[in-house]
């Protein structure tokens, strides 16, 4: 037991990542079962969806589970800016022998809000974390009323300072390296953004909370080598992303144990946020980082119908394959096992 076991009530202080779009709570839990620290990704369910997903996992394990949430602010619809987007757009739609007008604008994704807290106060989870910094103060005061202990993502020390002073109770140190979406918050220049093992000794040399180690951390010895460098403990993804409890698509499954897994890079094509994924034509042919692109969530809007038409016909040309740097440890096991491979990594840092 450490200081984040003690925190957040686990075996073990290993976090299983929560990736929206690619679990439910069957990830959640069986890697709570396994002692490890469950996650229930939550930035793209309806509030019905929402009841629905907690209901079942506290139904799954009386373990501590983790409920994680985006808080980012809503942007104003750019309509300039939407209409160049879907000009950039307009030569695949034509390909595809879609329709760009008929694809309406729509934001895809909501930041934690009352209805969202009203719907978690009822089942009060021992951990509750955020992306992209931390929802109003009212919220969070009201998160951590009823007991729950509250997680947040720094990908600069600045970042971690920030998340300190404004009361979280742990910080995840998310290195360049890590699959998904970037936590950054306070910043929006991707210079600033380095790797897990730079990251992580600078983060707990700056702050007096358990920092977790995050970004390509795929197997024991990694596991091993965060905990060497101060970490508390650590939050892996990508590695479970094959699992069989993982909803992550056939197409999804394929890349990320093949070749094409070794190229990854930032890209805001799908969302409007930096995220890290394999490259695919869209990517190489748009550019990673368009800045025509509308901001998070705004993107998605027109991708998804490409995305969509391209996937039926067996190519993730159009799809956001979110991968972090190593995904070597991607395998069709079962979560639970998964889990105890990583968990070695304790007992070789013992």
């Amino acid at each position: 037991m450490n200081a984040l076991t003690s925190l957040i009530g686990t075996d073990f202080p290993l976090i299983q990542a929560p990736m929206a779009g690619v679990q439910d709570c069957a990830l959640a839990v069986a890697v709570s079962n396994a002692g490890a620290l469950g996650s229930l990704p939550c930035a793209m369910l309806t509030p019905e969806a929402m009841e629905r997903e907690l209901t079942a996992l506290t139904a799954g394990t009386t373990r501590p589970y983790n409920v994680n949430f985006f808080c980012h602010t809503p942007p104003v619809p750019d309509e300039a800016r939407e209409a160049a987007w879907r000009a950039w757009l307009a030569t695949y739609y034509r390909e595809a022998g879609l329709d760009i007008d008929s694809v309406p604008a729509g934001p895809g994704r909501v930041p934690f809000n009352r209805a969202a807290a009203d719907i978690l106060e009822r089942f009060k989870p021992k951990v509750v974390s955020f992306h992209f910094g931390l929802p109003d103060l009212d919220l969070l005061d009201r998160v951590k009323s009823w007991g729950s202990v509250v997680l947040s993502s720094a990908t600069t020390v600045e970042e971690a300072r920030w998340l300190e002073a404004f009361g979280v109770d742990a910080i995840i140190a998310q290195g360049v390296e890590a699959g998904g979406h970037r936590g950054m918050f306070l910043t929006d220049d991707l210079t600033t953004q380095v790797g897990t093992f730079a990251l992580l000794p600078q983060i707990v040399a700056a702050v007096s909370l358990p920092v977790i180690a995050a970004g390509s951390i795929a197997d024991a010895a990694g596991v091993a080598a965060a905990m060497a460098l101060g970490a508390s403990g650590v939050q892996v993804g990508t590695t479970y992303l094959c699992s069989l409890e993982a909803t992550t698509s056939a197409l999804h499954r394929a890349a990320l144990q093949s070749e094409a897994a070794h190229h990854t890079a930032l890209t805001h094509l799908f969302t409007g946020r930096p995220a890290r994924g394999i490259v695919n034509r869209v990517m190489r042919e748009l550019g990673p980082m368009n800045p025509v692109a509308p901001a998070f969530p705004l993107a998605g809007a027109a991708m998804a119908p490409l995305r969509a038409h391209w996937e039926a016909k067996g190519s993730g040309d159009f799809s956001p394959l979110w991968s972090g740097q190593n995904a070597s440890g991607c395998r069709e096991l079962p979560a639970a096992e998964i889990t105890r491979s990583l968990i070695e990594g304790f007992s070789a840092r013992a």
